[in-house]
C-alpha cells in the first residue's frame, strides 16, 4: 500500500508539473494592436533606468518577427504583446496584405505569464506555408515553448510542438532556450542560432552564469540535432545573425569577467563567423575553418578588439551585400549606464572587403539600445532605418526614426526623418525576411521614463510611416497613414 501511495503521489506530482509548464494558449483574436512596455535596472537618476520603452520588437538578438511570403502577397509579422492591462506578455501574431492594404485582428497565440520583453516571440515560416512561432524564455528561470500553425498561411489557430533535441545520444524534451534567431533554408530545415546558460566557475570568484552561444538544425523543426556551441569566452556573449541563399552568419561580442561588477553589462569586441554547409564547419570571414568552440579573447573571428580601447559593443544586424560579403552594423560607446556622460554613441558599419574589415561611422544617437536594421539592394545602395535622432525622452532607449541612405558602401550617408515631435521614442526597428517596399521596417514606441500604451508601427521604403490600429470595430483595417506631428493617443 505504501508503495502503491509513493508511486500515486510521485505520479500526480509529475502531473502537476507537467501542468505547470502547459502554457496559456488562447488562440483567440484580439480587439487591437498593442506592444509590451518594459524596463531594465532602474538607475536612480533622470532617465530612470538602463534601457526602457515600447519593446516589441526586442531585443535584437531575436530574429525573425516578420517575413514577407510572395505565394499570398502577405507580410506575417509577430510581436510581443500585451493584455489590455498592460500587466502581461501576449505572444502575438498577424500579417498585411499587399493586394488589399489591410491587417485583420492579431491573433493572440499565447500568454506568456511575464512582463519581461525578453521573453518575446520569434517566427519562421516552413517550405509548406505553416507559420511556426518560437516563444523564448530569459534564462534558466521559464520555459521555451514552439507553437505551430493548423493550416497553411493562416494566422486563426496554433497548436503546441513538443520538440526535442538530442543529448547524449538520447533524445530529450527541449523546453528552455533564449536569444533564438531561427533560419530556414528549403531543403535543409531549420538551423536556430541561441544562447543556453550555464556556470561559470571562477577560481577565488563567485560562480556566475555565462551566457554561451550555439546553435541546432532540425529537418522538420520537431526533432533538433544536438546543441553544438560556437563561443563560451569568459562570461559569455551576445551574438546576431543574417542569411544569404545557404550563407548563415552570426556577429557576436563578449562580457569580460571584471571585479566588483556585472561583467553582463561590459559587452565588448567584435567577432564573426558563417556557415555555407547548414553548421557542419564554420568559418571566418576569411575561410579559415575554426575549431568551435571559440574560448580566447584573441582568436580568428575577431573583427576588432574594441576592449583595448576602453568601448562597448552593441549590435545591431547583419547583412550581405551584392556580393554575398558580411556588413556588420553596431553601437559603440563608453559605459552601460544611459545618460550624456557615456557618449557619443557611434553607429558603425563594418565590411568584408574580401581580404579585410573595413570599419566606417555612420552616425551618433543618446543610448545605447537604438537599436536599428540594415538593408543591402541589389544595386550596391545601402540603407538603414533606426531611432538614431532624439526623441521625447532624450537619452532613453529609441528616439526619432531616419532613413539613411549611402550609395557608396557606407563612406557618406544622407539622412531623411521618419518621425517627427513623437509623444514617445520609438524603438527596435526591425527588417523583415525577404523584406517587401511596402512593409519595410516594423516597430514600437512607448515612455522611455515611465510605463506607457504602446503603438504598433511600420514603414515602406520610401520612410512612409503607418500606425497599426489599436482599436479595432471591425475584422480588418487600413493601417493609418501618419502625416502630422500629433500621435494619436490611447483613450
Amino acid at each position: 500500500m505504501k508503495n502503491i501511495l509513493s508511486t500515486l503521489v510521485l505520479g500526480w506530482g509529475l502531473s502537476l508539473c507537467l501542468f505547470a509548464q502547459q502554457p496559456k494558449i488562447l488562440n483567440q483574436q484580439d480587439t487591437g494592436y498593442r506592444g509590451i512596455w518594459y524596463s531594465n535596472e532602474p538607475s536612480n537618476d533622470e532617465y530612470v533606468y538602463k534601457y526602457s520603452g515600447g519593446l516589441a520588437t526586442y531585443p535584437a538578438n531575436h530574429y525573425p518577427f516578420s517575413i514577407y511570403v510572395p505565394e499570398v502577397d502577405k507580410t506575417f509579422f509577430c510581436y510581443g504583446g500585451a493584455d489590455p492591462s498592460g500587466a502581461t506578455l501576449w505572444h502575438m501574431i498577424s500579417y498585411y496584405d499587399h493586394k488589399t492594404g489591410r491587417v485583420p485582428r492579431p491573433t493572440v497565440v499565447l500568454d506568456k505569464e511575464t512582463d519581461n520583453a525578453h521573453d518575446n516571440p520569434v517566427m519562421n515560416i516552413d517550405a509548406e506555408g505553416y507559420l511556426w512561432i518560437f516563444s523564448t524564455a530569459h534564462g534558466t528561470g521559464s520555459p521555451s515553448y514552439v507553437h505551430k500553425s493548423k493550416k497553411p498561411y493562416d494566422i486563426a489557430e496554433f497548436e503546441r510542438v513538443h520538440v526535442t533535441k538530442m543529448r547524449n545520444g538520447k533524445r530529450v524534451e527541449m523546453d528552455n532556450f533564449s536569444y533564438l534567431q531561427s533560419w530556414y533554408q528549403p531543403g535543409n530545415g531549420f538551423i536556430n542560432l541561441f544562447t543556453h546558460y550555464e556556470t561559470k566557475v571562477v577560481p577565488g570568484q563567485p560562480s556566475k552564469p555565462r551566457r554561451t552561444i550555439g546553435y541546432m538544425t532540425s529537418a522538420d523543426g520537431v526533432d533538433y540535432s544536438e546543441w553544438k556551441d560556437l563561443a563560451a569566452i569568459e562570461e559569455g556573449h551576445y551574438q546576431t545573425s543574417g542569411q544569404s541563399g545557404n550563407k548563415l552568419g552570426t556577429s557576436f561580442n563578449f562580457h569580460p569577467i571584471t571585479e566588483g561588477a556585472n561583467g553582463l553589462n561590459f559587452r565588448t569586441n567584435l567577432y564573426y563567423l558563417q556557415t555555407e554547409d547548414f553548421g557542419k564547419s564554420w568559418q571566418t570571414a576569411q575561410g579559415e575553418t575554426l575549431d568551435l568552440p571559440l574560448n580566447q579573447v584573441q582568436n580568428p573571428a575577431l573583427v576588432k578588439d574594441y576592449s583595448s580601447m576602453g568601448r562597448l559593443v552593441y549590435i545591431n544586424d547583419l547583412a550581405f551585400d551584392q556580393a554575398g560579403r558580411p556588413v556588420i552594423l553596431y553601437v559603440t560607446s563608453k559605459g552601460y549606464e544611459a545618460g550624456p556622460a557615456n557618449g557619443p554613441r557611434t553607429w558603425n558599419t563594418a565590411r568584408f572587403t574580401g581580404s579585410d574589415w573595413e570599419i566606417l561611422p555612420v552616425t551618433d544617437s543618446d543610448n545605447n539600445y537604438d537599436m536599428g536594421s540594415l538593408y543591402m539592394a541589389p544595386n550596391g545602395e545601402w540603407r538603414i532605418v533606426g531611432p538614431t535622432s532624439p526623441g521625447p525622452q532624450a537619452y532613453n532607449t529609441g528616439g526619432e526614426m531616419v532613413l539613411w541612405i549611402s550609395k557608396n558602401q557606407g563612406k557618406t550617408w544622407k539622412s531623411k526623418p521618419m518621425t517627427s515631435n513623437s509623444e514617445f521614442n520609438h524603438s527596435y526597428a526591425r527588417r523583415p525576411v525577404q523584406v517587401h517596399d511596402e512593409f519595410y521596417a516594423f516597430w514600437a514606441d512607448g515612455n522611455g521614463r515611465e510605463k506607457s500604451f504602446s503603438r504598433l508601427y511600420f514603414s515602406d521604403k520610401k520612410g512612409n510611416v503607418y500606425l497599426l490600429p489599436t482599436q479595432m470595430d471591425s475584422d480588418f483595417a487600413k493601417p493609418m497613414r501618419v502625416k502630422s506631428a500629433k500621435r494619436p493617443r490611447n483613450d
